[in-house]
């Protein structure tokens, strides 16, 4: 199912009891931050959603930690588990050629593939303009966080940023943070290699002076995450998440720029970006455990405000994982598997483990049908979007559950020759990658953890992996109650 907005989101959390109301007062300065950073590195049931209902100085809830686990992101996708829309995205790629002998499949696969294709639904009304101020907007109104001790300021974590391309009149959807200035200016954190700097690139080229921008917070959840989803940059977000959520999503224009945002937001930030403006953001707390060094970005000026008229505030705080980003990222990992695997046909399965922060570990398993396979797949997962980032690839055999990095770690240790099965190369590399010698780039290296064969060099024998034989297994399974050691 898909909700309407991000109240029908939180509702269906409260009623699962997976979200805990906080009445007791905090403070949206680091306190905020420490209450949420304990609950999301909890096990099991204690692992909640957060609704803080009495923040020290507003009048407005803040909600934390909604996307904190693999059962909230499936709840907030409608399914029950995640790799579930990797299977409905599978049907709908398989794109089969006319004939009688898969006549049965099409009639299954069309109907999802119209289904897919939810275009957004353009409205005149929407919750998002219960409140509109146009004369002096300021957004110290809102719980702005201070994650962190050393955090240059104040940071709005989770905003849809909005713009169009001025060449192609197309829209593009990111996260990037907002560090609060004052009231009516933020930071416009956007790297290098992000879609909205392209199109802040591209205002610049034509000889514009200032690009349009507009900033929802507090939408329905697959809207939140398709802001984050690695898509290529004509593939517009809200297309993506109408797909995701099964129907479309409702626009609504802006007051005061060319700009369409989610009707049922809580909040929108109007404004612009000056192309030749910078102000000095940061540092930040970021997802990586360390401080994001401060730099010059562009600056966001706020023209108009629009609210509902009880607003909720989410926002989200990132560190050492695990956190509520890494649910997101995993989400990421599952949904994108399909497209991944229709580039690279030979990869069974991919796990980005927590503790690589998304970009800088990827273990693969491939189905190896001929020599030196693994590393290009390696070269090909470098030449890939947003994979380009991937400071450390590990290829494993296709019997090898990537989901288990201790068994990963193991083939590795065990497996490689390091002259042999290391590659190491130069290129793109993340933006908050503190520990490159010059910033956007440094060495990555692939990890060839797969059984070598002698067409790979490997004169000598290569020994049988230990297993027990499958009829005792089945024996000790039968008797595994009686046994007494559950």
């Amino acid at each position: 199912m898909a909700f309407k907005d991000l109240r029908e989101f939180i509702d269906a959390l409260d009623e699962r009891g997976w979200l805990k109301r906080i009445s007791t007062e905090v403070d949206c300065e680091l306190e905020i931050t420490e209450i949420t950073d304990r609950v999301s590195k909890m096990k099991g049931d204690k692992n909640v959603a957060l609704l803080f209902e009495n923040v020290k100085g507003y009048d407005m809830p803040v909600l934390m930690n909604a996307f904190g686990s693999m059962e909230r992101m499936a709840l907030a996708f409608g399914v029950e588990k995640v790799d579930d829309i990797a299977q409905e995205i599978r049907e709908i790629l398989k794109l089969p050629y006319i004939s009688l002998q898969n006549k049965l499949d099409l009639v299954h696969i069309i109907p999802t593939a119209k289904r897919a294709i939810n275009f957004p639904k353009y409205v005149k009304k929407g919750p998002c303009k219960e409140v509109i101020i146009k004369d002096q907007p300021s957004i110290d109104k809102f719980p702005i966080l201070k994650c962190w001790p050393d955090d240059g300021g104040r940071f709005i974590t989770l905003p849809l940023v909005f713009t169009k391309n001025p060449k192609t009149g197309k829209r593009n959807v990111g996260m990037y943070r907002l560090q609060k200035y004052d009231g009516q200016t933020t930071g416009m954190h956007w790297h290098i290699h992000k879609n909205g700097a392209e199109n802040f690139r591209d205002h610049k080229e034509m000889g514009l002076d200032r690009i349009e921008v507009a900033v929802a917070i507090g939408t329905d959840p697959v809207l939140t995450y398709a802001a984050t989803a690695p898509l290529p940059r004509d593939i517009d977000e809200m297309v993506f998440a109408g797909m995701l959520r099964k129907k479309s999503v409702e626009m609504i224009k802006c007051e005061t720029v060319d700009v369409e945002v989610p009707a049922h937001s809580e909040i929108v930030l109007e404004g612009y970006v000056m192309l030749d403006e910078l102000r000095r953001e940061g540092p930040f707390g970021d997802h990586t455990g360390y401080y994001s060094l401060a730099d010059m970005y562009p600056v966001f000026h706020i023209t108009c405000i629009t609210h509902r008229k009880d607003a909720i505030y989410p926002s989200t705080i990132v560190g050492k994982p695990p956190m509520e980003d890494c649910y997101l990222a995993k989400a990421t990992e599952r949904i994108f598997l399909p497209f991944l695997q229709m580039q690279i046909p030979e990869i069974i399965d991919i796990n980005l483990p927590l503790e690589g922060v998304f970009h800088n570990c990827a273990m693969i398993s491939i189905k190896k049908t001929y020599p030196q396979q693994a590393k290009k797949v390696m070269h090909a997962i470098w030449g890939m979007g947003q994979m380009m980032f991937t400071k450390m690839i590990i290829i494993v055999d296709s019997h090898v559950n990537v989901q288990d990095t201790n068994e990963v770690w193991w083939r590795v240790f065990n497996n490689i020759d390091a002259r042999r099965d290391i590659v190491m190369v130069d290129g793109p590399l993340d933006v908050l990658d503190h520990s490159s010698p010059m910033p956007n780039w440094g060495t990555k290296v692939g990890i060839d953890a797969t059984k070598s064969w002698p067409s790979e060099g490997q004169t000598r024998e290569w020994p049988d992996e230990i297993v027990m034989s499958q009829d005792i297994k089945d024996l000790v399974d039968q008797k595994w109650k009686d046994l007494g050691l559950e």
